[in-house]
């Protein structure tokens, strides 16, 4: 008879034997959780296992390749997941400490059908997780993390003969053999290369050296500690200190990167944060006139420039909006075909034949470097000032616990569509229509919009507000959408604020 999990509490004597695993940290598309205040190493061991079981439950290959951030207490998770596997008789190929694309590049390098990569993405140290996948290039969605969850909770995980462990050397190289192929860069380029102390500096520097790029160093050095910064580009701490090297070192632009390397962040040769939903525009507008009559897949909360934009309009791009989240994106670029994808986080999707459709800061990098070369005579400052004029709010996110979030946001929805059917207006305009794909986008007439959706990753919602007219319809329509906000008492205060 199968054991579900039971309560263990941290310093106790079942702390050090049985599993203790917060149910919450079985996220959308991932796994995150506090370590150790809700998830122990016998929990990870747990995880592995179910994992494994889950593998030979949907008749997947029990091969596996696994991987970890840079974070002091990864390689005791990765090797307490590994336990697991090879209990479920996984075959386990541990590619050492990696960037999350690294990982999901060894599944085709290694011609392996899985992959478990230990890391807590951009979250601050003190969490761990897991993003995994079976169907390369895509990773768990909700439907196979409720499985996993369910195998996990319900102490479901079955123990098999077979298991074994190899460590396979050299993927890091292939990896950057890959990012490079033939491409060198024909124009002079000074990039400063943030990685704020995380993984990705034992790649980005390297990589841009590779290609031709002058490097100006931003806290390269490996530092588990995180000693600036917490590595995330979507911050604004982040982004200003990126800023600040390139007026000081007079770069044409800053490429900053995340704990885990899969987000790239942009600041141009004036100092000018570009929010990632622009930088793909600017890239969809280049790609598609080599790829002409592309589709390119944008996240909710990205810019309605992917629709409104008339160079992509007259390069025939169809843009389709859709769920917020790594696993939605990528699925959602694979099933319709699209040339790319773009996460206003700072994800992007770039598929064949750019990339292979999994996101990776360091393929984004490589394929904007050679944006600029295709553009010799333009600044990325150039290139952003060609774009339609917006106004965008950073995303930013009051905070609503995990156990209250999707049902505090399901009534934020209602209210909203039900101010849209009233006839309503916000800030001061008519509302065009009430998007819930994810959440709630709510369209005025004349194309802009505010999003309220919930965090997959953290105890928090999701606030974005862009206007196509100005600075004061933009901070207008911010307030309308948090005047009904706050008639949730269950929502904080927001990490940032415009």
């Amino acid at each position: 008879m199968k054991k579900p999990i039971s309560p263990v509490t941290p310093n106790t004597w079942n702390f050090l034997r049985d599993p203790m695993i917060t149910p919450t940290g079985f996220r959308e598309y991932d796994a995150r959780w506090k370590y150790p205040e809700e998830i122990n190493l016998p929990g990870m061991t747990a995880l592995g296992l179910g994992l494994g079981t889950q593998m030979h439950k949907r008749g997947i290959e029990p091969v596996i390749a696994v991987a970890n951030d840079y974070r002091d207490y990864s390689l005791a998770i990765k090797q307490a997941v590994i336990l697991g596997l090879m209990q479920a008789g996984i075959q386990v190929k541990d590619i050492g400490p990696a960037v999350s694309p690294m990982a999901y590049f060894a599944q085709f390098h290694l011609d392996v059908p899985a992959v478990a990569m230990i890391t807590a993405s951009h979250n601050p140290n003190g969490w761990t997780g897991v993003k995994m996948g079976f169907d390369r290039p895509l990773t768990h969605g909700p439907d196979e993390m409720s499985e996993l969850r369910d195998i996990v909770l319900n102490g479901e995980g079955v123990v098999r003969p077979g298991g074994s462990y190899e460590f396979v050397e050299g993927v890091k190289e292939a990896y950057l053999d890959d990012l490079v192929g033939d491409f060198k860069m024909t124009r002079k380029l000074k990039v400063v290369c943030a990685t704020g102390n995380g993984t990705a500096s034992a790649f980005g520097p390297e990589l841009f050296e590779r290609i031709g790029v002058e490097v100006v160093p931003s806290h390269n050095e490996l530092d588990y500690t995180f000693p600036h910064y917490n590595p995330n580009p979507e911050a604004m701490e982040m982004l200003h200190d990126m800023a600040d090297s390139v007026k000081a070192s007079g770069a044409d632009m800053a490429l900053g990167f995340d704990g885990d390397g899969d987000r790239c962040g942009v600041v141009d040769d004036e100092g000018e944060e570009i929010f990632a939903d622009k930088v793909g525009v600017i890239m969809a507008r280049d790609l598609s006139k080599i790829y002409p009559n592309s589709t390119f897949v944008a996240d909710v909360k990205s810019t309605g420039l992917f629709a409104s934009d008339p160079e992509l309009q007259k390069n025939g791009v169809t843009a389709d909006y859709w769920k917020t989240g790594h696993s939605h994106m990528k699925r959602r670029v694979k099933e319709i075909g699209a040339l790319a994808g773009f996460e206003k986080s700072g994800h992007y999707f770039l598929a064949e034949p750019v990339g292979r459709g999994y996101d990776c800061g360091m393929r984004v990098a490589v394929e904007i470097c050679k944006l600029m070369d295709r553009n010799p005579d333009m600044k990325m400052s150039d290139l952003r000032k060609a774009l339609p004029k917006t106004w965008s709010t950073p995303t930013m996110s009051p905070y609503c616990a995990d156990t209250e979030k999707y049902d505090v946001l399901e009534r934020l929805v209602a209210k909203l569509v039900a101010k849209h059917e009233a006839g309503e207006q916000l800030a001061g305009r008519p509302i065009k229509e009430v998007v819930t794909v994810n959440g709630a986008r709510v369209i005025l007439d004349n194309g802009s919009w505010g999003l309220v959706r919930a965090s997959s990753n953290t105890p928090n919602l999701v606030v974005v507000c862009e206007s196509s007219e100005s600075e004061a319809e933009m901070r207008a329509i911010f307030a309308g959408i948090d005047e009904v906000i706050r008639t949730e008492p269950l929502v904080g205060d927001y990490d940032q604020t415009i």
